[in-house]
């Protein structure tokens, strides 16, 4: 998807990227969006305001109850984003959408949702099963399980031993390791899920995309920052 170049209209709207989330998964939205944009000049670019706030308190500690709620924080750049000039926000993280109501309630401007735009997209696979790879909080808030099961596609999550691995990983590619070892790890746990009838996979988690290749598997992998890039692309280059 992110091969077909878009048409850049004479004043396409300005996209404000709540970020930080990690660092490293910002940036690769960052990178995607700059490369699916089909320019030829600097002009030809897309606006985009990005607050990369690595001080977010812990979803994943606030959605089990035992952290502060990051909503305050993620109101307060959904806002900051606004009054600098963005028509339309996005987060650079999957489990921070638990907190859209706190972002939108800041905020005039609309939020493209990334779990939407995704399982959009796993329904549009033509996938009844997908295997769902989600931070911890990401899955205790049911994020995907709702948005799946609204479009017809059933969900399967990892075992509970296989998530504290997967988390492990999630924290070793946000400490900066994206070598083998990772990268083999994550792929394991991908075709576990394969393994149980999965026909296509979920990178439900924006450091996912850092570690997994979607040509180790035998199923589509569907990338939740792909997904939002060309979701938030066309919404912004559209008249």
């Amino acid at each position: 998807r992110l091969s077909e170049r878009a048409a850049i209209v004479s004043e396409p709207k300005t996209i404000g990227v709540i970020g930080g989330m990690g660092p490293a998964a910002t940036l690769d939205l960052f990178a995607k969006l700059i490369g699916a944009t089909g320019a030829e000049r600097d002009q030809d670019h897309l606006r985009i305001l990005i607050d990369n706030n690595p001080r977010v308190p812990n979803r994943n500690e606030a959605i089990a109850g035992v952290g502060p709620s990051p909503g305050p924080h993620l109101a307060a750049a959904a806002r900051g984003l606004q009054q600098a000039g963005a028509d339309f926000l996005v987060i650079a993280c999957n489990t921070a959408h638990a907190f859209q109501a706190d972002i939108e309630a800041g905020v005039t401007i609309p939020l493209l949702s990334m779990i939407d735009t995704t399982a959009d997209e796993a329904a549009a696979s033509g996938a009844d099963r997908v295997g769902v790879l989600a931070a911890d909080g990401c899955r205790g808030a049911g994020l995907y399980g709702r948005a799946l099961a609204q479009r017809g596609v059933e969900a399967l999550f990892l075992s509970e031993a296989q998530q504290a691995e997967f988390m492990r990983l999630i924290f070793r590619v946000k400490a900066g390791d994206v070598g083998d070892a990772v990268c083999r790890g994550m792929e394991s746990l991908a075709q576990s899920l394969y393994a149980r009838g999965a026909k296509a996979i979920v990178a439900a988690c924006t450091e996912v995309p850092l570690v997994l290749s979607a040509d180790a598997l035998a199923v589509p992998v569907i990338n939740s920052t792909d997904a939002l890039v060309s979701r938030a692309i066309a919404y912004a280059t559209r008249n």
